[in-house]
């Protein structure tokens, strides 16, 4: 892949500073489930879902090997962070007993799995609850199905998936009329990217003449974005464009992304105020800042020769 130095440069700055931020939420004790969690969730997306998300970010810095000491070992300690509050992985365990069906303790236990972190007794959960038809006939979106997939991929487990089929079901496999993509369809774009490509490490997951639709098209909505200051989803389309090969989308959205980053690191998710609370401001855009941090991340590992993912 050509590099231009200053997206390298300015993605770099973004990256560390993101995640910089996240670290410091960790140590003014942001982000933690309560003492009294249980494997039902009153709220998954209030701190289990957002966990997850620190666990992605942080295990791909720690993959792809293209950052600073500095940012390796502040990937370690929120993977750390993480895998506590978590404990350890019996509350992944416990919830993927507990609802067999659901994917999120898989998905978010892949992430964790990816850096080295292992549950023994969730692994041979998944392997046998692989081999029920109850599990495989749960009725998903088709980028929910990829993503499933991807991560039973990334634990290990014994699944030889059609991925041609599962690509051709979601509404990029069908390459639509580029004008009728929405912001919801435009999240879908992104995942079934990342999850095809496994989050840029193959990408060569991601058939033709998907790749080259997206190559066409990508510059055209990343624009859409920028333009109405959607920072979280422009983060996600420079990610995409990171995964796909040679990057079509220029200096743009990396310049527009750290002009609008804080000082501190904070990467809002569009172009509304911050809220003054700090704990909510976290809460707000630690989504963006972990989208930050892993769009940084692919774009350097794909540019640098990051650690390659044997297929």
């Amino acid at each position: 892949m050509t590099a231009d130095t200053r997206v390298l440069a300015t993605a770099q700055r973004l990256g560390s500073h993101a995640l910089d931020w996240l670290d410091a939420g960790r140590r003014n004790g942001f982000g933690r489930l309560p003492d009294n969690t249980v494997v039902d969730l009153a709220d998954p997306n209030d701190a289990y879902k957002p966990l997850g998300e620190l666990a992605l970010a942080a295990s791909l810095i720690l993959r792809d090997g293209v950052t600073g000491p500095g940012d390796t070992r502040t990937a370690h300690g929120l993977l750390d962070f993480a895998w506590d509050q978590v404990r350890s992985g019996d509350l992944l365990y416990e919830r993927q007993l507990r609802h067999l069906a659901m994917t999120d303790p898989l998905e978010t236990y892949a992430h964790f799995a990816r850096a080295g972190y292992r549950h023994a007794a969730m692994e041979e959960l998944l392997d046998s609850l692989g081999r029920l038809r109850a599990v495989h006939a749960v009725e998903a979106e088709p980028n929910r199905k990829l993503a499933v997939a991807n991560a039973r991929r990334i634990v290990g487990l014994a699944d030889r998936p059609d991925w041609a089929a599962l690509a051709a079901a979601t509404w990029l496999g069908a390459t639509p009329e580029p004008w009728a993509v929405d912001w919801m369809t435009a999240y879908r774009i992104t995942h079934t990217v990342f999850h095809l490509t496994d989050w840029g490490a193959r990408p060569d997951g991601l058939p033709e003449p998907v790749r080259a639709y997206v190559r066409d098209w990508l510059p055209v909505w990343l624009d859409v974005w920028l333009e109405i200051g959607q920072w979280d989803l422009a983060a996600e389309l420079l990610a995409v464009d990171a995964c796909v090969g040679e990057p079509v989308t220029g200096r743009q959205g990396w310049d527009a992304l750290v002009t609008a980053q804080h000082a501190d690191g904070l990467l809002p998710r569009d172009s509304e105020p911050v809220d003054a609370d700090p704990e909510q401001a976290f809460r707000d855009h630690q989504h963006t800042a972990v989208v930050g941090v892993v769009a940084a991340t692919i774009t350097l590992s794909r540019a640098l020769g990051g650690t390659p993912v044997a297929t």
